[in-house]
């Protein structure tokens, strides 16, 4: 593999990586407060479909990223209504989250724009342009590096930039912040958190709006920045991949980058190398299309008992009279 075909496999992994990227920390937000949220995939779908639709109607993409989060915010208000205010169970309140998400998005875009459940190709202001950062063109000719800055670090979008600047502020937030402690003593020992005089349903509201904003992001990027409009059911288990490179993360940003990057890798040599072929055997294309959902099933049997969740994760509170 000579270095431009590195770089373009590389450059396919930053871009399919920074959905679930923004998806993971989201998940990392609600997780570390107690809260089990599989309702990612829905609030990314949701997200999707109404930057989509806005920007397709508006012509901005600003204004579709707006939309985008908001949908997301509201998902994600729901989900903390069943499960912190009413104590219902977190996981049936995710399942129905993505159920909803995966009906009504299909619905609205139907009776919008009549196009079978999918929104117009989005063109010119209304999808995210990449972004040539400083000295790009200048420095593409020297050997090695220029290349490596000018295709595979610059020409993104900003929300690739924004996810991977998310990482280390999600680190200082959660390991260098009051707020972060605290969010992080709520998943542990919520009695203890309320006891010192801390709402623990206030933090656990704070966290699951976070939540929602990331979700809001990646759903947002997908559908105007990885792809150029919505259409069904786009976000494809990304929400659920999102989770399994949570746990594999062990709830930590610095590893749930690597974690994303490895999945997102595996996805861009799917889409480059349809068939590969291993001395006399040819592997076919499902079976590279598979490969990260294989993976998924790997790490949720091989990890989920050595990588230890937040001890008072799906647990509702309830407060000692």
């Amino acid at each position: 593999m000579d270095l431009a075909t590195l770089l373009q496999v590389l450059d396919s992994t930053v871009r399919l990586a920074t959905p679930l990227l923004l998806a993971c920390l989201a998940g990392l937000f609600s997780e570390r407060s107690g809260v089990v949220d599989i309702g990612l995939e829905g609030k990314m779908l949701a997200a999707a479909f109404a930057s989509a639709a806005v920007a397709a109607l508006t012509g901005s993409v600003w204004l579709g990223l707006l939309a985008g989060i908001v949908a997301s915010v509201l998902m994600s208000i729901i989900h903390g209504l069943a499960s912190i205010t009413f104590r219902g169970n977190q996981l049936i309140s995710g399942v129905a989250i993505n159920f909803l998400a995966s009906g009504l998005t299909v619905l609205i875009a139907q009776d919008l724009f009549g196009q079978g459940g999918r929104t117009p190709s989005l063109i010119g202001a209304g999808r995210f342009d990449p972004i040539t950062l400083p000295f790009a063109e200048a420095v593409s000719g020297v050997p090695v590096l220029g290349p490596i800055y000018a295709e595979l670090i610059s020409g993104h979008s900003i929300l690739v930039y924004v996810a991977f600047a998310m990482v280390p502020l999600s680190w200082w937030i959660l390991f260098r912040t009051r707020f972060g402690l605290r969010l992080r003593a709520v998943g542990e020992s919520p009695e203890a958190v309320d006891t010192a005089g801390v709402s623990v349903t206030g933090m656990r509201y704070a966290a699951v709006l976070i939540c929602g904003v990331l979700c809001g992001l990646a759903g947002a990027y997908l559908a105007t920045g990885l792809q150029a409009g919505f259409v069904r059911e786009m976000t494809a288990g990304r929400g659920y991949i999102a989770l399994a490179a949570l746990i594999f993360a062990k709830w930590r940003p610095v590893y749930a980058l690597w974690a994303c990057l490895l999945f997102g890798l595996l996805q861009a040599v799917a889409l480059r190398y349809q068939n590969i072929h291993l001395g006399g055997i040819t592997i076919p294309v499902q079976v590279m299309d598979a490969l990260p959902y294989i993976l998924t099933v790997i790490i949720l049997a091989g990890f989920v008992g050595k990588a230890i969740p937040p001890r008072a994760g799906g647990e509702p509170y309830v407060k000692e009279r």
